[in-house]
């Protein structure tokens, strides 16, 4: 392990292979940067669709299971803003796992959170048309020129869904200030939504608040509560994109606070969900309803076209989750670009908007290529529910090299004090620890579920083999990187882009700088 990952490298390692630095412009404040991180996490999405998945397999502990993911998570949050603080880059843990703990380490936190988030494009792409082709049969448009508009039609919402995929990646290649401006009324519209018909349920239903629905101890088995937790994590997945944006901010402190920010307004808004569902509805009922749940519940409370607000709260969460995870992810792309892990196609900004277009671009094409594989997997809820799992093992496993990198650069805090000590080393160790272990565990126990492997979203050992193919391709990646690249990403003991300063870098424009401050 690196005794010294602070150590900025000399300033010809700023430079990109051509000569040319290849930093964003600042184009994005602490407002901006939490609505990105809030849009990201599809907080509309995840209650109406994950809350009720994750019911299928607690029963009525989820309320329980939501409070026992966020601890590791504020954990792992905590370790982001030490290590933003320290250094700040775009790359966030692959570049600060790969300075503490192991270029290869480091690697694979960059690859698996790519990897996720093209994954969760693929399949969220299908989401969205079909919550598009839902909402048309809601306004009475079911057939164009002969072809029926059936939202239960996985070629079709693919079709659709990557429709809309490319005119946002489109869009995002303007920068993420136009991205922020985007997603506030929508974000705005999706909470307002979530809070009145949320809170009517959860005043006006007729099953009082039971004990049990925070008792972990009430789910069925011990596999199923940590499919639970992990599913969860998952809802909670995209709160680090603040982190990427660091470089597009002026305060490194705002990454941290639009972060922060993002999980407790995800954590208010699911545990209020999660008891407005178990209010007005019983069990059964929620798990029939599971992955519609949240326009179930606006059909119950209201009448059209009233009823329809959380179908479409649902299709703009869908929306901006697909452009904030475009965003995020090829700025992680770029960094690996820079260092050498990536082909130099990554490394391409656009010289009109200063963003990574060509990586954007791409990361959408992948995306649509994995989405079309999918369609014969299984139905739409099962692939979403399938991907979901997967998913959510790589981003414990990444959240979980994080944590652990902050504990081992920050060790020298332990004789600083208890608080320093708690913030910097047992709060990151303990919470990474927990997440490793809740991926490791899920992995064996979906593997051991099924006797054979099945091109099936319902078999155990494609559950495990997803997350599994994705690390052994990031290590084929990684070698060829080292010894076919020759990247000093593997020899300088992590990322050779140093951090930036914490005021905005005069090397931008003044026009740059008016940009920031928005």
């Amino acid at each position: 392990m690196n005794e010294s990952p602070d150590q900025a490298p000399d300033s010809s390692a700023r430079q990109a292979t051509d000569g040319a630095p290849q930093r964003l412009r600042p184009s994005v404040g602490i407002a901006g940067t939490a609505v990105i991180a809030m849009a990201n996490t599809a907080p509309t999405l995840s209650i109406g669709i994950g809350l009720g998945l994750i019911s299928l397999d607690t029963g009525a502990a989820v309320a329980a299971m939501i409070l026992l993911a966020v601890l590791p998570i504020l954990g792992i949050a905590v370790a982001f803003s030490r290590l933003n603080r320290s250094e700040r880059n775009l790359g966030a843990s692959y570049t600060w796992v790969g300075r503490t703990l192991s270029p290869w380490l480091g690697f694979q936190c960059g690859w698996v959170n790519l990897a996720g988030t093209t994954i969760y494009l693929a399949y969220g792409s299908q989401v969205c048309g079909s919550l598009v082709l839902t909402f048309a049969n809601e306004c009475h448009w079911h057939s164009v020129f002969g072809l029926a508009l059936n939202p239960t039609s996985i070629a079709l919402t693919t079709v659709v869904g990557l429709v809309v995929l490319i005119g946002l990646t489109c869009l995002a290649l303007r920068g993420a200030g136009a991205v922020a401006r985007l997603q506030t009324p929508l974000i705005t519209f999706e909470y307002l939504v979530l809070i009145g018909f949320c809170g009517y349920a959860a005043a006006r239903g007729t099953h009082p608040v039971e004990l049990s629905w925070f008792n972990p101890f009430t789910a069925p088995s011990a596999k199923l509560a940590a499919t639970g937790i992990i599913l969860c994590v998952y809802c909670f997945w995209g709160w680090d994109s603040a982190f990427t944006l660091t470089e597009e901010t002026r305060n490194p402190r705002d990454a941290a606070r639009a972060g922060f920010g993002s999980i407790f307004l995800m954590l208010g808004m699911f545990l209020l969900a999660a008891i407005a569902f178990e209010r007005y509805f019983s069990l059964p009922a929620i798990g029939a309803n599971g992955a519609q749940l949240l326009p179930f519940l606006g059909t119950a409370i209201a009448r059209q076209p009233l009823a329809a607000l959380p179908l479409l709260a649902m299709l703009f969460s869908s929306v901006a989750s697909l452009q904030t995870g475009v965003v995020p992810n090829a700025r992680a792309a770029l960094a690996m670009g820079r260092d050498g892990t990536l082909g130099r196609i990554w490394m391409r900004v656009s010289p009109q908007y200063g963003t990574p277009a060509v990586g954007s671009l791409l990361i959408a094409g992948i995306a649509a290529l994995i989405a079309v594989l999918g369609i014969g997997i299984g139905t739409l809820n099962q692939f979403v529910l399938a991907m979901a799992t997967s998913v959510g093992i790589l981003v414990s496993g990444y959240y979980g090299l994080a944590g652990l990198a902050c504990a081992w650069r920050f060790r020298g805090e332990l004789r600083a004090g208890a608080r320093s000590a708690l913030a910097a080393v047992v709060i990151p160790a303990v919470s990474a620890l927990i997440l490793l272990g809740l991926g490791a565990f899920l992995a064996v126990s979906n593997w051991q579920q099924s006797p054979g492997f099945a091109w099936s979203a319902l078999n155990g050992r494609f559950l495990t083999l997803v997350p599994a193919t994705v690390v052994a391709t990031g290590i084929a990646v990684s070698a060829w990187a080292k010894w076919g690249r020759h990247s000093r990403y593997f020899t300088a003991g992590g990322s050779i882009i140093g951090d930036i300063p914490d005021a905005t870098p005069d090397r931008f424009s003044p026009a740059d700088a008016a940009l920031a401050a928005e």
